[in-house]
């Protein structure tokens, strides 16, 4: 057989199993694994979620530094937030003010570990870690800690986004 109709009989095959594997899916006989139940989608989204707020427990101590976005330089309450997930792959923009619009809203009393809090006029960032507390770097002089989301963050608070995560 020349060479040039063995090479023409094999991209004819080629291009036959291409056609054939595209129209599968239209036919309506994708494979069964295709659909994840709702139940398995939260359980996962749930353990991201976890994974994040383990994750962000790492930094506890780190020492707030205006403009910090590390640990080894410190962290400002956004610098923190956009540090963590940057460790998923989720990219945010550096301000608090800009992180409020990313993600969706979620009610106070929706919260979900990993959830970003905002409070004062949304000027600070924290992320949720369930149990009515939040995960931040407050301020000039303290270090990275959990506080409750009561008391003075109770009375500022501005609302809360949840991240789609990978």
């Amino acid at each position: 057989m020349p060479h040039t109709l063995r090479v023409f009989l094999v991209l004819a095959a080629l291009a036959g199993s291409l056609a054939l594997a595209l129209l599968k899916p239209l036919s309506g006989h994708a494979a069964p694994a295709a659909k994840v139940p709702a139940r398995k989608l939260a359980a996962a989204k749930a353990a991201m979620s976890q994974r994040v707020v383990r994750y962000a427990k790492r930094f506890i101590g780190v020492r707030y530094v205006y403009g910090g976005s590390s640990p080894r330089s410190g962290f400002d309450c956004s610098g923190f937030v956009r540090y963590v997930y940057a460790h998923f792959g989720v990219s945010l923009p550096r301000s608090s003010y800009a992180q409020f619009g990313d993600g969706r809203r979620v009610s106070r009393g929706s919260l979900r570990p990993g959830d970003l809090v905002f409070f004062d006029a949304v000027g600070h960032v924290g992320l949720y870690v369930g149990n009515g507390r939040f995960i931040h770097a407050p301020h000039t002089g303290t270090r990275v800690q959990i506080s409750p989301l009561a008391g003075w963050y109770s009375s500022r608070f501005s609302g809360a986004r949840r991240l789609r995560l990978s």
